[in-house]
């Protein structure tokens, strides 16, 4: 792989250990996939955040990083972490689990990670410029910013986008080039797409069957935000898509339009949606309805709070979004109108990668085919239905 000699000297360790490792690890990753060189990046966002999934021994390594002097050269933000960071004892999170959590935040906050704890950072500001090249892990971040922004990245991992951070550097391979980004599916919507739900459904759908195969979507409709949000998040949990394109919908949709000749079709049907549905879920007998997998936009807070009106909660709503769209929706009155009704408000955490178990959950109920296929995974009993329905169903 070509270098440049500035890179050259970074890799000997010029600039410090801590960018000679990182560079180490970019050099490494780039000779595995093929990249003829590195390039500039203008942004990462990591993950890798929860205490959960890291662990003691993950927690020690971010703490070594830190130690050995990793600092971002460029803008980088924090996926969510396992916990509210001031609400986590309302949370019913355990202590020890707490400052183990406290533990990883402090660890990137002295590498110059924003600690924006939100899986959606395109909704708080962090919104990459078309074709720009970016590193960002988290699945359904990765696809909405490939798909519905046309920025560049591939799934990265919590470690390689800490290493393009403190280097500014990422291997140009994947979807980093064109040939990569062309249409490997094109997917037929044989059905009328009316709710979020059916987006996300036909987003589970699509990933279980083309895999990591980029789709290329007809009949889509026209999708809010919040639908691609879904779609996305949808399609990279039941397979690797990273990136999707939707006729007359996403940026790069009329260039990829160019590449369909000889391109397979497959069809999803409104039964292939529903039999999604059926596999995936039953009726858990006492379920927390969760709301906010990927992190809520202010829309869907404004929404909730609408339908959380006048009713008995119980504290068996729970919602989850960032910190930053936690304010404007404070601002709003949308967070005192669902606490009100007996709704909790979460910034910085969401089901997937709190401890829902040591919580005392028993069961899940979200409006999310990727909140439902990570409750399943984790052993929950799992419901997945429209956002009226969960509200409708907290309030019994």
């Amino acid at each position: 792989m070509f270098l440049t000699r500035d890179q050259e000297r970074m890799l000997e360790g010029e600039n410090g250990d801590a960018v000679r490792k990182s560079m180490e690890l970019l050099v490494a990753l780039g000779e595995v996939f093929g990249a003829e060189k590195l390039v500039p990046i203008e942004s990462a966002h990591i993950s890798g955040v929860s205490y959960k999934n890291l662990g003691d021994a993950g927690t020690e390594w971010l703490e070594e990083q830190a130690e050995l002097g990793s600092r971002c050269r460029v803008r980088a933000t924090l996926n969510p972490a396992g916990m509210d960071m001031e609400k986590w004892e309302e949370m019913n999170v355990p202590p020890e689990f707490a400052e183990g959590q406290v533990r990883v935040i402090e660890a990137f906050k002295r590498m110059g990670v924003e600690p924006t704890c939100t899986c959606t950072p395109y909704l708080i500001g962090h919104v990459p410029r078309m074709g720009a090249q970016v590193a960002w892990a988290e699945s359904n971040a990765v696809c909405f910013s490939n798909s519905v922004i046309g920025a560049r990245t591939n799934r990265e991992s919590g470690p390689t986008t800490l290493a393009s951070a403190v280097t500014g550097l990422t291997p140009l391979y994947g979807y980093r080039l064109d040939e990569n980004r062309e249409p490997g599916k094109i997917v037929e919507v044989g059905t009328e797409m009316k709710t979020r739900l059916d987006y996300s459904a036909l987003g589970y759908v699509t990933g279980k069957t083309l895999g990591n195969a980029v789709p290329y979507f007809r009949g889509l409709g026209s999708p809010d935000l919040e639908s691609m949000k879904t779609l996305g998040a949808a399609c990279a949990t039941s397979g690797g898509v990273a990136l999707w394109h939707g006729e007359g919908v996403t940026p790069e949709a009329g260039w990829a339009a160019g590449h369909l000749d000889g391109v397979e079709k497959v069809t999803v049907e409104c039964s292939d949606l529903e039999e999604a549905r059926e596999r995936l879920v039953c009726d858990p007998s006492n379920p927390t309805y969760c709301v906010g997998c990927p992190h809520c936009s202010l829309r869907e807070m404004a929404e909730t709070a609408e339908l959380a009106k006048g009713r008995d909660l119980g504290g068996r709503l729970w919602v989850f979004t960032s910190r930053g769209v936690y304010q404007e929706a404070a601002r709003a009155g949308h967070v005192e109108t669902i606490e009100k009704a007996g709704g909790r408000v979460y910034s910085d955490t969401c089901m997937v990668v709190a401890p829902l178990h040591e919580m005392g959950w028993e069961g899940v109920a979200t409006n999310s085919f990727k909140g439902g296929y990570y409750s399943v995974a984790h052993g929950f009993e799992t419901m997945i239905t429209t956002l009226d329905k969960l509200v409708e169903g907290a309030s019994r």
